[in-house]
């Protein structure tokens, strides 16, 4: 980061720039999100029960959601429960504690069990750490560079059950050369990092393996960069395809609930997951159903395949360990989202307990896809000279966006509604490669083959290190209400009769998980199956028993990461298999655990499922676990076009008939 980055962060740190004046309006459902007053509140609170001083740093302070039972008996005009969930750190020690902020009491406060999330101003700490280390500086001077001359980017050290991470919250801190362009990665300080200790607030060591070339091209990305290049021309102006929407938009913003056409939810945003989706359900034939009780981001891992000193730990869990919430990044109208989008903010904390505002977090927006959600050209109503038009409606979604800038990537997030009673979860992945210093400036120099064994050369002494984007989701299925069941139908050879001619057919084999063990899937293209989440104490239409199906689209990404033994890995073991299932537990909200940060492994969904709890006519929670293997290429640099993967949620025997056959004919 320039120095004008660094401002900026000091600045966030302190709630300052940031912070806009928004008023905390009154509270309307137990899920929304804290406001500006709420979680000033919650700071006074503490400190007025002697738990905090002005020192105190917060981690972490988000919605302590009230019990289920407690949101779902809740009608508007009752008492709302407010509650804060809260990571303090005081000269003290760490702690969790829960603040109950309607009556102005701390009623819970115990030493936190694990580290924490990350501080912003910990970031800062360890850049100014690694940039005083004697030890460092030599390791600069060396390659000819002064501390002035670099930008350091301090990054979670992973955990290895090693004796020198007993006690110790660690980060790895690397640098590149200031950038001369706006993209700040294109220039590593390759073979060179400091190891900080947070806690002791000192670096405990250095790590250079030797000097390697810095790149010399700095790889701008902005329009009057490129059209400097020798070796790029921006191409000619066009006529741009706009979306519009005249009249304004059909749906209907009121505090957190959105409503649209058949749809209607509530929206939130936390430090960790980001956006978080409640009460998801749909009106049929004017009956209100449940569909979802929450969706939302649950942990993103993103390990390396490069075994080298400097990148073997470099095995981030991005929401767990730096939030997804925290850093949501203003969308560009336009650019990010049509220029007719609804904006709206997101309310987070700085590290002091301030409340922080930032502008334009969400976008919410209508398209309309240029496809036919149905339509049908019926041959035989036609007559030789005259051809009937085809009947059909257009089909138009409710797209809801975010994007969260973690590091060098750029993560989308959309959930998109469609009027066929369909719900997509999709992620984009944009932004720059994390890139290595090598010596190779072409395949056909010396060290190509040793500088490309675990990754690509994507520009001249620039290697992109192979690695994984792995996004688990929690999905609280509540179909028809909270007794759901979750099954695999598969696809089978059929037993074919006796003297017909065809020979081979398919199909249908059902099978319904009765504990958690037996509810882990990976899914296999060569054995196809669909994947349902129902209520099999309803019945819909016919007498089917409601339900919503998983369609996994081209979202599946197959781990051979070894979760028993790789110690990363075990932290993270939900990629293992692509769909888990759980009883609904409050306490189970991140596949990760509630502490990511140097974790063991002992608290994740591996660990909850290994109890093995029954599965069957409860209320049941879906964990899905989408994602790609990126093995980098020259397309991917310098800034990487969106690669977008997902998931449909699609209804299966939910409706009596195609819900989409009563959307109005615009013509």
């Amino acid at each position: 980061m320039t120095l004008p980055a660094h401002r900026r962060l000091r600045r966030f740190m302190a709630g300052g720039a940031l912070a806009l004046a928004a008023a905390g309006a009154a509270q309307a459902h137990p899920l929304d999100g804290l406001t500006p007053d709420e979680i000033t509140r919650v700071v006074d609170i503490l400190t007025a029960e002697g738990k905090v001083t002005d020192a105190a740093r917060y981690p972490l302070i988000e919605l302590q959601e009230p019990e289920k039972s407690v949101v779902m008996a809740w009608t508007e005009g009752d008492p709302e429960p407010r509650a804060a969930l809260v990571n303090v750190t005081t000269a003290q020690g760490v702690f969790r504690g829960v603040v109950d902020i309607a009556a102005g009491t701390v009623t819970d406060w115990q030493p936190a069990s694990e580290e924490t999330m990350l501080l912003l101003e910990e970031f800062v700490g360890a850049m100014d750490l690694a940039l005083g280390a004697p030890a460092f500086v030599e390791g600069l001077a060396k390659r000819d560079l002064t501390p002035e001359d670099v930008f350091c980017l301090p990054l979670t050290a992973g955990a290895f059950g090693l004796p020198e991470e007993e006690g110790r919250r660690l980060m790895k801190v690397p640098c590149y050369v200031n950038p001369t362009s706006s993209n700040f990665y294109a220039k590593p300080v390759e073979g060179l990092f400091a190891v900080v200790d947070l806690k002791g607030g000192e670096v405990v060591d250095v790590v250079d393996t030797g000097v390697v070339p810095v790149p010399q091209d700095g790889w701008g990305v902005t329009q009057e960069e490129i059209a400097a290049r020798d070796d790029m021309d921006l191409r000619p102006e066009t006529r741009p395809a706009v979306l519009g929407q005249e009249g304004g938009p059909n749906y209907v913003i009121e505090g957190s609930k959105v409503t649209w056409d058949m749809w209607s939810f509530r929206w939130r945003v936390d430090k960790r997951p980001g956006v978080v989706l409640s009460e998801i359900g749909v009106t049929d034939a004017g009956a209100w159903r449940e569909v979802l009780y929450q969706a939302h981001l649950s942990e993103v891992f993103v390990p390396y395949m490069d075994p080298d000193e400097g990148w073997y730990w470099r095995t981030y869990m991005d929401s767990g360990e730096y939030g997804f919430g925290i850093f949501l990044s203003p969308l560009h109208a336009g650019v990010d989202c049509p220029a007719y989008a609804t904006f709206l903010p997101a309310v987070v904390h700085a590290d002091d307990g301030a409340p922080v505002e930032i502008p334009d977090a969400l976008c919410i927006f209508e398209r309309n896809i240029g496809d036919p959600v149905w339509r049908h050209f019926e041959i035989f109503a036609q007559s030789p000279d005259q051809f009937t038009p085809a009947e059909g409606r257009p089909a138009t979604e409710l797209v809801v966006r975010s994007a969260s800038e973690v590091g060098n990537y750029d993560y989308l997030i959309d959930y998109v509604f469609e009027q066929n009673g369909n719900m997509r979860v999709m992620v984009g992945a944009t932004g720059l490669d994390a890139v290595k210093g090598v010596a190779a400036t072409s395949m056909a120099s010396p060290t190509a083959e040793a500088d490309t064994k675990y990754g690509t050369l994507i520009a001249p002494n620039l290697v992109a290190p192979n690695h994984d984007h792995f996004f688990n989701f929690r999905l609280d299925f509540d179909i028809d209400g909270q007794a759901n069941s979750f099954m695999r139908t598969g696809l089978v050879a059929a037993q074919m009769p006796e003297g017909l001619p065809r020979r081979s057919m398919w199909v249908t084999e059902t099978v319904m998980p009765k504990t958690e063990m037996e509810g882990r899937y990976r899914i296999n293209p060569s054995t196809p199956a669909m994947y349902h989440i129902a209520n099999m104490g309803r019945e819909s239409g016919l007498g089917h028993h409601p339900g919503y199906m998983i369609n996994p689209g081209n979202s599946v990404a197959y781990s051979p990461l070894d979760v028993e033994n790789d110690p990363p890995a075990r932290r993270n073991p939900y990629i293992d298999y692509t769909i888990w299932t759980t009883p609904y537990s409050a306490t189970e909200r991140y596949a990760g655990g509630e502490y990511a940060f140097q974790s063991d492994g002992s608290d994740t969904l591996g660990t909850w499922v290994a109890q093995d709890r029954p599965i069957v006519d409860t209320d049941i929670v879906t964990w899905y676990t989408m994602g790609f293997h990126h093995v980098p290429r020259m397309e991917d640099w310098p800034v990487m076009p969106t690669m977008w993967k997902g998931i449909t949620l699609m209804p299966f025997n939910f409706f009596s008939h195609n819900p989409a056959m009563t959307v109005r004919d615009p013509s």
